[in-house]
């Protein structure tokens, strides 16, 4: 009887951590994404933390935090040179690293955001796990180079920079937590051109491709470098972005999402360089309106998050 009885209280112990774990899998968080380091999301040009409730990475980093990733927003100046953008990167890196307790970061930057995050990782690489590039112009974007066009002191150039400058005012001050820096959209322009993201990777090689349109360095200096990024500037009727990012695409020679060129977007281990996604639909904007053929934006940075966790950062 009581060889049966203990059989019983096995069997149902056993039952009961089943079922627990398939009430976490349900209800609770399974692991996939739970990275060994915070992952730190770094906005793009013209770019926020959260405006009205609605948040730039549209959906993406309550997907990471259900599934265990302890997930940081940042936010720097909307319109500013790489530099300057990756010392106000950096000084919040800094924070999140005592806040956390955990001495590095899996930084992930979009469209300016990537080689903002590059420059966090070449000055202070101790503070840093991983970068990964979406959608970032690396080599500079034809759109940048197409307004470059405009003549340098010109009064044309006065009046774009300023009608730009009062757009990045307008978000700064919409946003949750807004930067007390100038806007300074001719630095951006600088930056994001191809002359001025030359000059940038001279300073900081690090994970930049030396081929035309290969990868790079997978590792430098204990930081590992991935990359995304898209090549379908229309992708849903329904987003009105579209019409914006189709123009711009028209300045471009090869395959683009709207805004950064194919091999441009290469950085460190290239995961895929032509999703059918445009410049916003990287980050599931705007408001998740994406192509109905491809991968879901969330999707594919909930894989990301467990790539690093399976490489032990």
């Amino acid at each position: 009887m009581n060889k049966n009885n203990t059989l019983l209280a096995l069997c149902l112990g056993t039952a009961f951590a089943f079922s627990s774990q398939a009430e976490a899998g349900l209800f609770g968080s399974t692991g996939y994404t739970q990275t060994k380091y915070p992952i730190v999301l770094a906005h793009g040009m013209l770019g926020f933390d959260s405006i009205l409730g609605i948040n730039y990475w549209y959906g993406i980093p309550s997907a990471l935090r259900t599934d265990g990733a302890k997930v940081y927003i940042t936010e720097v100046s909307q319109l500013d040179t790489s530099e300057a953008r990756g010392e106000q990167l950096l000084a919040q890196v800094e924070e999140i690293v005592a806040i956390s307790g955990k001495p590095k970061v899996n930084l992930v930057g979009h469209s300016h955001g990537g080689p903002t995050a590059r420059y966090v990782a070449g000055v202070r690489p101790d503070l840093i796990a991983s970068v990964t590039s979406v959608g970032s112009p690396h080599k500079g974007s034809a759109t940048a180079d197409f307004l470059r066009q405009i003549p340098p002191g010109s009064g044309g150039e006065a009046i774009v920079a300023g009608i730009v400058n009062g757009l990045g005012a307008l978000i700064n001050f919409l946003s949750t937590s807004p930067s007390t820096t100038p806007q300074n959209a001719l630095g951006s322009l600088e930056s994001l051109n191809s002359a001025g993201a030359a000059r940038f990777n001279a300073k900081f090689p690090q994970g930049v491709p030396t081929s035309a349109c290969g990868e790079g360095a997978y590792t430098v200096s204990g930081v590992r470098y991935y990359s995304w990024g898209g090549t379908s500037p229309l992708t849903n009727a329904l987003d009105v972005s579209d019409t914006l990012l189709g123009a711009s695409s028209l300045t471009f020679s090869e395959a683009n999402d709207g805004l950064v060129g194919r091999c441009s977007s290469h950085l460190g281990q290239v995961i895929r360089d032509n999703y059918r996604m445009n410049h916003l639909d990287e980050v599931n904007q705007t408001f998740g309106l994406t192509s109905l053929f491809e991968t879901d934006p969330v999707t594919v940075f909930r894989q990301q998050a467990n790539r690093l966790k399976t490489a032990g950062l």
